[in-house]
């Protein structure tokens, strides 16, 4: 028998939290004060917590927890205090992105569930089969899969699987964003993004917000998901938001049809336009280029502009006071105002009325409008009234330490153990008329623990000669034992990780995709040459390379595994040993344990439980993370448990999307690599687009070589991955970065940032 489908609602705070519940949901997922990939919302702290999963537990509802942000080297202390909130609390799953988490978690606290966030990157089936090995119970899949990859991912045995519905959707693939953090100094994957994709960028003399998506919206499609759980997005929204999308998506699982009424509430309260992004495949109309923000419900288009005023014929109910936007050419955001007057034939009236003009009067600031613009209502006091909920009252919930209790009765003494704590009582005691009452005595007294943070677990009473004690007595006793047990809570320890001993001086490593770069370099100067597979890739190529230098790489993102099939094969039969992976994909379909497998950037190594973890997952080194501070950098290199290899040169991808930025169409699309240039405040940005992906870059490489000597690890890298390189570029630049200078017009990235 399936299952009943799990309705996932977010909560960025505890009103939010209630909201879901009281609406339908049969789960929540909120983030702590620390770690959180919604770093901006309110968040949780302690004493919620301990209130929200009492209450929602009661209702017999799951709360999972989101540490869903990469954890440098000294956060680990802290890592463990919300860990251990989150044991103590009974939270019945955790959400993460860093592998060290996972490790932790594993290790130290076994009774919570691992959920792979979305940030992991989870795209194909390969990936999820591989997480599944590691321990996982969920995985969160990328927003970007149709719904026949959702459906392959989803008919994995004994593997849950988690799937957006609803909300606000990233340009980039969740997890491969680096736009914010190496441009900004706000990591997306440390919580802190600063949303650059809704920014406007000038193409071709244009000026667009090219990156902005519109929002996901599933609606009925909902019910051909055979997911485990269905997850509205919106931990940054407020409890009006998430009672009503809640609510809308409760009556579609419940067999109802999706109410129009119920629809037209959540745009009015939040909402960019609606898609179902590439759920029914491939859909170039994902992006919003000419608005950003909050548009609202369409109600109708200016019919007649006057001085003051404008006229239309509203499809909705618009009441006095209520919020209306007007998309004006040449604003980014469109033109918000309160409907203070409104009229119809003259007349003032408080609300708008079925198949009569209205006229709206305008504020003194209101932009130059026209004839034909669309209206929307943003914000409808009668929709903030139309969703109550009820709520405990404060401190009516919470969860409490659950005792054991041993009693001995003797004939002048009552023996009690109560977490390895003695007590005594004396007395004289006769034997009882009804021995049985004694023992329901003591259980009816110790169940009253009400204004403690106990409840009787278990109490054994051993009373051979049926004596009786006066109640008076046991409640004596109760009150001395309650006021004394302190409640136990479980107190994590981080797994243990040995720092291996390392190479005083680095080797040079070299990746690329393109081998005709290399030809004027002297290659005995290289440990390794890593050379990026893609499914065109002239193998005849990679041959001509000395065999026991190069290290073959798959990359970060391939919906299509079975492209790499054939490739993988002929290199494993001759004998090519050296691989490296940046998506744990690359561990289901590589015989990790017989070969020499390298972590490549994206796999995020921020703190040593992450490294220890990809050793135990048969990694011969890792490549430290290319978003990270000089100072976490330093001490993995030290502490490392694997050797490690650091990027000294990258034009790094800010980027990866499944989003295309050309504009023809697919029909008459060849596919092949097409760039094009991008700017934002007089700073130059190149796209990429080949074989449905996006990716893009700043105009300029980052470059650490003049504080590669201060990172002590075991190799250095310098790629030329994606752009173009000439053979006489490349041997200038390895001439410089081995010299430990940096090329001109470097970026830095986090480098020399206190924090990210």
């Amino acid at each position: 028998m399936k299952n009943k489908t799990e309705l996932l609602a977010p909560a960025g705070d505890i009103e939010a939290g209630y909201a879901a519940l009281y609406y339908g949901a049969d789960a929540v997922y909120l983030g702590l004060q620390k770690f959180s990939a919604r770093a901006g919302a309110i968040n949780f702290d302690e004493e919620n917590l301990n209130q929200f999963t009492a209450y929602a537990h009661s209702l017999k509802r799951k709360v999972y927890v989101a540490i869903n942000t990469l954890v440098q080297e000294k956060e680990l202390p802290e890592l463990m205090q919300s860990l251990d909130i989150c044991s103590r609390y009974h939270v019945d799953g955790i959400i993460l992105q860093d592998l060290g988490v996972a490790r932790i978690v594993r290790e130290s606290y076994p009774e919570m569930e691992l959920h792979a966030s979305t940030q992991m990157a989870v795209h194909n089936k390969e990936g999820a089969l591989y997480l599944k090995k590691l321990g996982f119970k969920r995985v969160v899949l990328a927003r970007e899969l149709s719904l026949p990859e959702i459906k392959e991912i989803a008919s994995i045995p004994d593997l849950e699987t988690e799937a957006f519905i609803h909300g606000a959707l990233c340009y980039s693939y969740s997890g491969l964003c680096q736009f914010s953090s190496l441009e900004f100094g706000r990591s997306a994957n440390r919580g802190k993004c600063a949303y650059p994709c809704r920014s406007c960028f000038k193409e071709k003399n244009r000026d667009r917000h090219i990156f902005s998506m519109k929002d996901m919206a599933l609606e009925s499609d909902i019910l051909k998901m055979p997911v485990t759980s269905l997850k509205i997005e919106g931990r940054k929204k407020s409890a009006l938001y998430v009672a009503a999308v809640t609510d809308y998506y409760r009556q579609i699982l419940d067999g109802k049809p999706a109410d129009i009424n119920r629809a037209e509430n959540i745009k009015q309260i939040f909402s960019r336009p609606w898609c179902k992004f590439h759920f029914a495949g491939k859909n170039k109309e994902v992006t919003d280029p000419d608005f950003v923000g909050h548009r609202g419900l369409k109600v109708g288009q200016i019919e007649e502009v006057g001085k003051g005023w404008i006229r239309f014929k509203p499809t909705h109910k618009i009441c006095r006071h209520d919020g209306l936007q007007i998309e004006v050419s040449g604003f980014e955001k469109p033109f918000g105002f309160s409907a203070k007057f409104l009229k119809i034939r003259g007349k003032n009236v408080f609300e708008s009325a079925n198949s009569e003009v209205l006229e709206v009067a305008l504020p003194p600031s209101c932009p130059q409008l026209q004839k034909g613009q669309a209206v929307y209502l943003a914000s409808s006091g009668a929709v903030k009234g139309a969703y109550s909920y009820q709520k405990p009252k404060p401190n009516a919930y919470k969860n409490a330490t659950p005792l054991g209790i041993k009693i001995q009765l003797t004939k002048d003494k009552i023996f009690l153990e109560c977490n390895d704590i003695l007590f005594e009582q004396i007395g004289s005691f006769e034997v009882a008329k009804n021995p049985m009452q004694t023992e329901e005595a003591f259980c009816l007294s110790f169940s009253k623990t009400g204004g403690t943070p106990f409840e009787l677990n278990t109490l054994k009473l051993e009373n051979p000669e049926g004596l009786f004690v006066p109640a008076s007595l046991i409640n004596e006793l109760r009150r001395k034992v309650y006021s004394s047990v302190q409640p136990t809570y479980k107190t994590g320890i981080l797994p243990p990780v040995r720092a291996l001993k390392h190479t005083p001086k680095a080797q040079w490593v070299i990746k690329t995709d393109q081998i005709t770069c290399l030809q004027d370099l002297d290659l005995s100067l290289f440990k390794e040459i890593i050379y990026l597979l893609n499914p065109k890739s002239e193998l005849a190529d990679i041959l001509l390379l000395p065999k026991n230098k190069v290290r073959l790489a798959l990359p970060t993102v391939c919906r299509k595994p079975a492209v790499f099939e054939k490739t993988i094969q002929f290199f494993l039969n001759a004998g090519y040993q050296k691989w490296q992976v940046g998506n744990v994909w690359g561990l289901e379909v590589l015989p990790a344990e017989k070969l020499d497998i390298s972590f490549d950037t994206p796999l995020y190594m921020f703190n040593t439980e992450a490294i220890a973890q990809a050793q135990e997952m048969h990694a011969s080194r890792v490549a430290l993370p290319t978003e990270d501070t000089l100072e976490n950098l330093i001490n993995l290199a030290n502490l490392s448990p694997l050797p490690t290899e650091f990027v000294v040169y990258q034009d790094a991808p800010l980027f990866t999307s499944a989003v295309c930025i050309r504009h023809t169409p697919c029909s008459d699309c060849d596919k092949k690599k097409q760039w094009i240039h991008l700017e934002q405040n007089n700073h130059a940005y190149e796209a990429l687009s080949q074989d449905c992906t996006t990716m893009v870059f700043d105009k300029n490489p980052l470059c650490f070589a003049t504080e590669a000597h201060q990172i002590l690890a075991d190799f250095y890298r310098a790629d030329f991955v994606y752009k173009s390189y000439t053979s006489e570029n490349v041997h200038q630049i390895m001439q410089k970065l081995m010299n430990f200078q940096d090329v001109d017009n470097a970026l830095k990235g986090n480098l020399n940032r206190g924090e990210i």
